[in-house]
């Protein structure tokens, strides 16, 4: 049974997760702004939400679900969408002398 490793979001930033407006498409999501949590085992991702509501943990809207197989998905009021993580540019250093 595939395994799903949770991501909660940041307390700070539930409120603006909730008054964001929806998009389409694969949501861009930052690690700074996630707290790692527990793992859970389930089927898919909807199935680990069940597991999850019922054993007291439920996912709060904004949470990430990254399956071990790898794909990121994200909990919105309507369900679940595709994520991916946005990671900073490196800025490559340009040595003295200009060149």
């Amino acid at each position: 049974m595939p395994s799903y490793r949770v991501h909660r979001l940041r307390k700070h930033l539930r409120q603006q997760f909730r008054y964001a407006p929806h998009v389409i498409g694969t949501a861009s999501v930052k690690p700074r702004d996630y707290e790692p949590g527990e793992a859970v085992e389930a089927a898919s991702p909807y199935g680990a939400f069940f597991a999850m509501r019922d054993a007291g943990t439920p996912l709060e809207p904004g949470d990430l679900l990254e399956a071990e197989a790898g794909g990121l998905r994200i909990f919105k009021f309507v369900g679940f969408e595709e994520a991916q993580w946005t990671l900073p540019e490196t800025v490559e250093s340009v040595p003295a002398g200009g060149q």
